[in-house]
């Protein structure tokens, strides 16, 4: 939620002229200003006191700027109770009310890098009437997106916790504030101040409350709808033990009120409190200029969703406290700090339709169909809603208004409703219901196993839709890296409007294709006018031109193209191949391995399942569906065909090296001085033998560098030979040494 400025304060010295409006604002400006001020208030009472936000963050900051442009020229419609001179929201009267000995404030916020630059710009400018810019340092760190929480101790100990409120009166959380473990309820060291108040941020974090969300859509309740609203609620149940239930944490930020402490700086602040054993964030800088907060912004954007926390922007403080003094505050915010705002990645829309998508295995996912909306720079009218189960837990609604999230690159997805708003939609809501057919093929849906969440099209070999996703797949970075065979050209291979046979249906036949085989591929593709969509079809060619009297069709450039990537996909090398074969399980790292492990599609395809195991990244859950996979004679069909076409099937060796370790397998454990894992996996695998990941009765050999572990215990425990680097270097050079002859036990004759 925005904690956007309000006006700045002016002094008796200040030598800005204020415009006055020409006249009092007409009649319509005026009720657009009374509308809009209950709207953000009607907002900011669900926001801050509900913690079930009727609109998304990006939302509502946009109404709040809207607010402050007509204040801004309108400056005699603004009375002391707008929003853009409050704090935060109002106290609940679930709780009790408690005074701050110092008042809390919000931060401004900007939202472009160009704003910030101003802001930091106007901070210098004010910095430098001071007369002392030697000082200026900036300690900058993250926005923590959670609930303000202000603790107070009296010698040493904790006697209150309060919300910020509205900034001069919180509520009384302190019961559940000591279900926290890391907020000590006694402070540690010395030097502390008889009282003194220590602002932070409850929160919790992102790996704790994916993992509660999964325990709630598996006891079949609703999961929370992010971290923030989350952690605001769990600090405001009334009963402490319900609180004492969710994974909450704290980072303390700021000292409100305190008597006889002077430290210099906001950074040595943060050391002083964690010398007194409160939990300080990891995550700050002190930085020297616009520069380093800018690289600052940058690192912790690529990061941001592989941090312990979630965040919605960077705070940047001036560092100097005496400064901080000097600048002093607005009505709302302080001078020295502002708020930077990453783009919004989540907001509100309406859920139109739930589909479902039938994948490339099988898997019949339930998807939302939206009104498009911009979210994370992108714009967005689809998302997954996983299988039935999660749709029946999220508890949405076709025709509900939902929280959309994409976080960078994620895929996006429906968070949940906004119940608040569920009975004001028309037409009425409905429940989404699962499909019992195909919708691609019509075949009977059912669990691939018992007990099985998911649900699947068993009709693997002839459904249009999985065959669609397959040839996509196979097409994709990870598999043949065909760029010309996008999700388009897919669907015109596989199911075209015409004609009523597809070019392709198995994969098997994808080498195979002639230009003369697409000819005739029609879609249907809606007409256009003026760049403008009519709402009416037709039916088009797509590999060929449209062809006239004069001019007969041929082949379009992306067709030309089409047929050269199919000749250059025919040498890749074998792990791209096995990724293109959709082998449930078998992904980019697990096909690695396998290629590494046994160089051929033929090695691969008669390993046994414990051989596939044993391959380092493999394991039983893969080599099982490897097995499975290579029983199909349908599947097999592809590789002979793929293999027939002119497909590489084996990654090269190289010849000319001895094939000393033929036959063995041989298990790397520990650090070798002079040899990566890499290295010696690729020395073992250029001689013939396999690079296993794990011990068994059939390892052959373990070389054991510094910190072995468990492999050395469990190959002396089977008794397999263990060598370190210099008998790995003979092996590798001789191969394994020849057994000993027997010798007989009997005792000699004596010699005559």
């Amino acid at each position: 939620m925005s904690t956007a400025p309000g006006p700045v304060e002016e002094t008796a010295n200040s030598t800005a002229e204020r415009t006055e409006p020409d006249a009092v604002p007409a009649g319509s400006v005026r009720e657009e200003y009374e509308n809009l001020t209950d709207l953000v208030r009607k907002y900011r009472f669900a926001y801050y006191q509900e913690d079930e936000p009727l609109v998304s963050d990006a939302e509502f900051d946009e109404l709040f700027r809207q607010l402050e442009e007509i204040e801004a020229l309108h400056p005699e419609l603004v009375a002391n109770d707008s929003p853009t001179q409050e704090v935060g929201g109002e106290v609940s009267a679930a709780f009790a009310a408690v005074e701050h000995l110092q008042r809390m404030y919000s931060l401004e916020d900007v939202f472009s890098l160009a704003e910030l630059e101003a802001w930091i710009t106007k901070a210098e400018a004010g910095v430098s009437k001071l007369g002392d810019t030697a000082r200026l340092a900036w300690l900058t760190e993250l926005k923590i997106d959670g609930l303000a929480v202000n603790l107070l101790y009296r010698q040493g100990k904790l006697v209150r916790a309060a919300t910020r409120g509205d900034g001069t009166t919180g509520e009384d959380i302190t019961h559940n504030v000591l279900t926290i473990k890391e907020i000590p309820t006694e402070l540690t060291g010395t030097g502390f101040p008889p009282e003194v108040e220590i602002r932070g941020e409850v929160f919790i974090p992102s790996k704790a409350f994916a993992e509660f969300n999964e325990a709630l859509i598996e006891a079949g309740k609703a999961p929370l709808a992010n971290p923030r609203n989350a952690a605001a609620g769990s600090i405001r149940q009334k009963d402490p033990a319900e609180t004492a239930k969710r994974p909450l944490r704290m980072f303390v930020h700021g000292i409100g009120a305190r008597e006889g402490l002077e430290t210099l700086s906001q950074s040595q602040t943060y050391a002083v409190l964690e010398q007194w054993g409160l939990p300080v964030s990891p995550y700050f800088e002190v930085l020297g200029g616009l520069p380093e907060i800018l690289a600052f912004i940058r690192r912790y954007g690529d990061q941001r969703h592989n941090l312990m926390h979630e965040i919605d922007g960077i705070v940047v403080k001036v560092d100097d406290l005496a400064t901080q003094r000097a600048l002093g505050y607005t009505t709302r915010v302080p001078r020295w700090a502002v708020a930077y705002k990453y783009p919004p990645e989540e907001v509100h829309t309406k859920l139109l339709d739930i589909a479902v998508n039938v994948g490339r295995t099988g898997r019949v996912t339930p998807f939302g169909i939206m009104t498009p909306v911009k979210v994370a720079g992108s714009t967005v009218e689809m998302a997954t809603l996983h299988n039935q189960d999660v749709v029946k837990a999220k508890g949405v609604k076709i025709g509900d208004i939902v929280v959309l999230r994409k976080a960078g690159d994620v895929i996006p997805e429906i968070v949940g409703p906004v119940l608040a708003l569920r009975d004001q939609q028309k037409p009425p809501v409905w429940d989404f219901v699962m499909p019992t057919e195909c919708p691609a093929c019509g075949t009977l849906l059912a669990p691939a196993k018992e007990g099985d969440v998911d649900i699947r099209c068993p009709n693997a070999r002839s459904c249009p839709a999985q065959l669609r996703e397959r040839v996509f797949h196979l097409a994709g970075r990870g598999g043949f890296d065909i760029e010309a065979l996008g999700w388009e050209a897919a669907i015109a291979l596989t199911q075209p409007a015409e004609p009523e046979v597809p070019p392709l249906v198995s994969e098997a036949a994808l080498f195979d294709l002639t230009p003369q085989d697409l000819a005739n591929v029609r879609i249907r593709r809606e007409k256009r006018s003026k760049g403008v969509a009519t709402g009416e079809f037709e039916l088009v060619p797509y590999f060929y031109s449209k062809g006239t009297a004069k001019s007969p069709s041929k082949p379009t450039a992306t067709t030309d193209k089409l047929f050269k990537e199919l000749e250059k996909a025919k040498t890749q090398p074998l792990w791209r191949v096995l990724v293109a074969l959709s082998i449930r399980h078998v992904g980019p790292r697990a096909s690695r391995a396998l290629a590494t492990a046994f160089g051929t599609m033929d090695g691969i395809r008669n390993a046994s399942e414990e051989d596939l195991a044993h391959v380092d990244g493999v394991g039983p859950t893969i080599a099982a569906a490897l097995k499975e996979w290579f029983a199909e004679d349908w599947h097999v069909e592809i590789i002979d065909r793929w293999a027939a076409a002119g497909v590489r099937m084996e990654d090269e060796r190289d010849q000319s090296m001895p094939r000393t370790l033929e036959g063995l397998t041989i298990v790397v454990t520990g650090s070798l001085p002079n040899f990566s894992r890499d290295e010696a996996k690729e020395s073992i695998l250029i001689r013939g033998g396999k690079a296993a990941g794990s011990v068994s009765k059939n390892t052959s050999y373990v070389i054991a560098g510094e910190n072995a572990g468990t492999k050395l215990d469990k190959a002396e425990q089977l008794g397999i030979p263990v060598l370190d680097e210099d008998g790995f270097r003979e092996l590798l050079a001789k191969g394994p040494a020849p057994a000993p002859e027997a010798t007989s036990t009997e005792p000699e004759e004596a010699a005559e």
